[in-house]
């Protein structure tokens, strides 16, 4: 049966999947930057040997 009251360590949970949920944006969104600029590397690269 569940206990009743405060939640223990609800504000520490609260505050840790929002961190980990910045973190895991940050490495997404630097992921997506990477992936355009490589992109855009490889179309300059295509344009310059025609």
């Amino acid at each position: 049966m569940a206990k009743k009251g405060k939640e223990k360590n609800g504000n520490n949970k609260a505050k840790h999947s929002k961190l980990i949920a910045q973190k895991k944006n940050k490495i997404k969104s630097k992921d997506a930057e990477r992936k355009a600029r490589l992109k855009a590397i490889v179309e300059k690269a295509k344009n310059a040997k025609s």
